[in-house]
Formats: structure tokens, C-alpha cells, sequence
């Protein structure tokens, strides 16, 4: 029912262990504190917020929607989760009141991204929901309404969610709000299922936006369920702060689902709150930080004649291809000489590696200097 995650148990560990961390995502300038102090780095010696405001509130503010269109969660990993078992229960629901007494209620569909995150493909199989696969266009990974829309078409049962990350995950190609609205016009046209968005990088950006800390965002659009936290982007991951947004009657029926699991711990919410308390000057650090290493990446691709890939504008993480070593020999190389960059394969792109800056500016440049080197010796 829950097989092992490939990826995260290959993981585990290692940016720990790497002298030169290029799989890390998450945008950390400082290191982690120790065992015992529960207050992160980058909230240390920040004042506790003066104003009353939930966290709830916050976040309902930061995407200028109702607070009951949000629900926190324990991080964005327990917020996908929710919100795919919650597609899946609609689906069962709505199918089950259609379905004449005797008669088999058809497993629900999930529609997911390819390439995309192991993690959104095993949830809802683990839920006991059935997969279908959308490719992204090739060589920039695309977001395609119409393959969405054809990919639907194919379906033989009720599809309960369509899935797709923004930036994407592994290649960093950012939606545009009008790409997904017309995705979501699509789902909305296939029946009642959801566009479920997992937005953790859509704040990665080298300008700041009118959207959720500077990102676009699908989380107002019709049947639409937007993810975030303030893991990555934010490098808060030790708080596990996440959150749904959603159509009401969604978020009351995921709140409902979520009394089978844990919920959000009450000093990561004290925490949290802090965090709003300093919202601008920690989003305006990231974007800062966000930008540096975006241009540390895009440089040493244009450097390189022997990589092919593309860093999409803004992206601090990107997918390549070396021309003489398929994706696990480049990684492996690279962990040989203590450098860590995580295989293609586990997003299903088995030619290349994903590369990410998220470390200080000057860790990620030794990095890629040492990574460079590598690449050499191939």
C-alpha cells in the first residue's frame, strides 16, 4: 500500500554528508542550529509579532483570499498528501451517489505531470487511486493544456485530480498564471475533478510579483488547489509549516480528512507568526538570495560546451545532460569527489541530473567549481 519512496531513501543523509551540496533545494544562507534551540537561524533574535493575527489570517492575506478557503498543515509533504486523499474522497463520494446499489464504485484517476516528483505519483497509488501520466513539452518541460485536456480524454473513470508543480520539479520552468488558468478551465470542463498545484517554488523569482511572496499563483482559480509551505523559498523547513487553499467546501472536507492524521504543532505556529511578523525584509533576503545563485547556475551552464539544459529566468535549480555520461554517472562521479547532485531517473529523465543552489552564494560557487571539475574528468 506504501512502498518505499525511491528518491527520498536515496537522499536521506547525503546533503549532511556532502562537502559541496547541489541537491538541496531550499534557500539556506546559514547553518542549521543545534538539537536544542527550537528557534531556526533565520528567525533568531527576530521580535514576536505585536498584532493578533492567526496564522491562518496571514496566509489568507498573502494570497488575497477568504480564510476559509485555508488550511495549515504540517508541511507541504502532509498538505499534498491531504489534498490528494481529499480529491480522491470527493470523487468516491460524488461517484458512489451516482452509482445504482449492487453496482462497483470505479476507482478514481490521477492525472500527474511527466517528468515530475515520485512523491505526487506514489500518493495517490497509495491512496488506491489509479495513475495516468501527461508528458510536459519537450526540451523546456512546458506546461500543455491540450495534453492535459487529450490525456484526460483517455481516462476510463472519474479523474479526481490533475497534478502539476510550479516551477517544475526537476527542470524549474515557471506556469504563467494564464497557462494555468487554461489548465484549470480544462479540469473544470473534464468534470469535477481539481488542478491540484504544488506551488513550494513559485516564490522563486528574480523580481518581485504581485502574487504570493512574489510568485504566481493558481490558488483563485475555478477547482483549484494550490500547496505551499515556508520550506523551500523561506528555508524553514525544520518548522514543517504548510497549507491548502482551496474552494471552501474542498478545504472543509480536507479538514475533516486531516483528523486522521497529525496536525500542525503549536510552537512551529508560534514560529511561524514571527516569520509574517518580518515577512518583507525575510522575502526580499530570499529573493536576494534566490537571484545570486540563479546567476551562479545560469553562468556555469553557458560555460559549459558539454551540458545541455536550460535555467529557466529566476531558477536557482535546473535539469542538464552531459553529452558523454548518462545522469547516474554523472552523479555518481560527482559524489566521489564529494559533490552531491541528485540522478534524473527519480523524476524519470534517466540522461541528466537536477542541479539546485539553495546553500550561501559563496558554498554554492566552491560547489560548482568542484562539480566543474568533475565534469572534466568524465
Amino acid at each position: 500500500m506504501f512502498p518505499p519512496l525511491a528518491y527520498l531513501q536515496w537522499i536521506e543523509g547525503r546533503p549532511e554528508a556532502a562537502e559541496y551540496d547541489l541537491g538541496s533545494s531550499d534557500l539556506r544562507r546559514l547553518p542549521p542550529v543545534g538539537p536544542d534551540d527550537p528557534v531556526p537561524a533565520r528567525l533568531a533574535g527576530l521580535s514576536p509579532p505585536e498584532e493578533d493575527a492567526s496564522l491562518t489570517e496571514r496566509v489568507a492575506a498573502e494570497y488575497d483570499v477568504d480564510e476559509s478557503r485555508v488550511l495549515l498543515t504540517a508541511g507541504a509533504s502532509h498538505a499534498g498528501f491531504l489534498a490528494c486523499a481529499t480529491a480522491g474522497t470527493l470523487t468516491r463520494e460524488r461517484v458512489a451517489a451516482a452509482t445504482d446499489d449492487g453496482e462497483e464504485v470505479p476507482q478514481p484517476w490521477a492525472l500527474v505531470e511527466k517528468p515530475g516528483y515520485e512523491p505526487l505519483v506514489e500518493t495517490p497509488r497509495a491512496l488506491d487511486m489509479q495513475v495516468a501520466r501527461f508528458r510536459r513539452l519537450d526540451p523546456n518541460a512546458v506546461l500543455d493544456p491540450e495534453r492535459v485536456e487529450a490525456a484526460a480524454a483517455d481516462l476510463t473513470g472519474p479523474l479526481a485530480h490533475v497534478t502539476v508543480t510550479n516551477r517544475h520539479n526537476p527542470t524549474g520552468r515557471l506556469a504563467t498564471r494564464s497557462t494555468l488558468a487554461d489548465t484549470a478551465a480544462v479540469v473544470d470542463a473534464v468534470g469535477d475533478g481539481y488542478l491540484l498545484v504544488d506551488e513550494v517554488y513559485a516564490p522563486y523569482t528574480c523580481d518581485d510579483g504581485a502574487g504570493p511572496f512574489g510568485g504566481p499563483t493558481a490558488a483563485d482559480l475555478p477547482s483549484t488547489v494550490a500547496v505551499g509551505s515556508l520550506t523551500k523559498f523561506h528555508g524553514l523547513g525544520g518548522l514543517r509549516v504548510g497549507w491548502i487553499i482551496g474552494p471552501e467546501e474542498f478545504v472543509e472536507r480536507a479538514r475533516q480528512v486531516g483528523h486522521y492524521l497529525p496536525t500542525l504543532a503549536a510552537p512551529s505556529v508560534a514560529l511561524a507568526r514571527r516569520f509574517f511578523a518580518h515577512r518583507d525584509e525575510l522575502v526580499a533576503d530570499a529573493r536576494d538570495h534566490c537571484r545570486e545563485n540563479h546567476d551562479l547556475l545560469r553562468t556555469f551552464l553557458d560555460e559549459r560546451d558539454d551540458l545541455a539544459g536550460r535555467v529557466d529566468p529566476g531558477s536557482p535549480f535546473g535539469y542538464v545532460e552531459h553529452e558523454r555520461a548518462d545522469g547516474d554517472a554523472v552523479s555518481q562521479a560527482a559524489w566521489e569527489a564529494g559533490v552531491l547532485v541528485v540522478p534524473g531517473r527519480f523524476f524519470g529523465l534517466d540522461e541528466g541530473v537536477r542541479v539546485s543552489l539553495g546553500r550561501d552564494p559563496e558554498d554554492c560557487a566552491a560547489a560548482l567549481d568542484a562539480f566543474s571539475a568533475v565534469l572534466d574528468d568524465l
